[in-house]
């Protein structure tokens, strides 16, 4: 069965169900999602409107272009490469501020990135421009530069936005171990196998999610649920619900 692709609007109306007070394990099974997907979307979208979870994801993929074609650029050239390597060099000045406000809040982000990250990005602009100026434009170099150009608005969004980061990489790292997982849950045996699979997977990455440490959860859970906990009381085992009790918080 092929997997159903969920668009923004759909991703927000799941979201806005859960904040009028629908319960998260009724909306997954609602929506045929996982209760990992359902957070790994308010992680990413909570709070937003479509037309900004449309500008977040369109961001995402313009940065995920960018890199690519100045990586191409790097492995093409044959021999030193000053512009790319300083142009690198510059966007490297911008991921050490992200590395001081990584864990504050997002106005904190903002402040902090208005301070330090601004002057960089007006200066890489007008640096960028000139260097085209003076390569070939069919070369790879000038194809990155030019598409840096055309959407520096948006590249350069997160300056003014504490909530959007300055790349996609926490997105690719988190579905990294699920693609990983899938081609292992080919040989899950049978569909009850595979359906066993899914509840696991699922209940590990939530924990994720929660801050919770999966193997010390899944041992509490597990030595609970042999010593008789009720199924009244299921809700209690959740994830989210280790990460919000604080009696639970030596356990994660």
């Amino acid at each position: 069965m092929k997997k159903q692709r969920f668009t923004e609007e759909q991703i927000i109306g799941v979201l806005r169900e859960q904040e009028a007070g629908a319960k998260v394990a009724d909306l997954c099974r609602k929506h045929g999602i996982s209760e990992a997907t359902f957070y790994n979307w308010k992680a990413r979208y909570g709070g937003m409107d479509v037309s900004e979870a449309k500008r977040l994801k369109a961001l995402e993929e313009e940065n995920a272009k960018l890199k690519k074609l100045l990586a191409e650029q790097m492995l093409a050239a044959a021999g030193p490469a000053p512009i790319a390597s300083e142009a690198l060099r510059r966007i490297a000045e911008l991921y050490k501020v992200e590395d001081g406000i990584r864990g504050k809040t997002h106005e904190e982000r903002c402040d902090m990135r208005q301070a330090k990250s601004r002057p960089i990005a007006d200066n890489l602009a007008p640096w960028l421009t000139e260097q085209l100026a003076l390569i070939s434009q069919k070369t790879k170099l000038a194809e990155a530069i030019r598409y840096t150009l055309s959407r520096w608005d948006g590249l350069t969004r997160f300056i003014d936005d504490g909530r959007v980061e300055i790349d996609s990489n926490t997105v690719e790292r988190s579905i990294r171990p699920i693609a990983l997982n899938r081609k292992n849950a080919l040989f899950a045996g049978s569909d009850a196998g595979a359906e066993h699979w899914a509840t696991i997977a699922s209940l590990i990455e939530t924990a994720k999610l929660n801050g919770v440490e999966p193997m010390a959860y899944l041992t509490d859970v597990i030595a609970k649920v042999v010593n008789g906990h009720p199924n009244s009381q299921i809700d209690d085992l959740l994830p989210w619900a280790y990460a919000n009790m604080p009696e639970a918080k030596a356990v994660a």
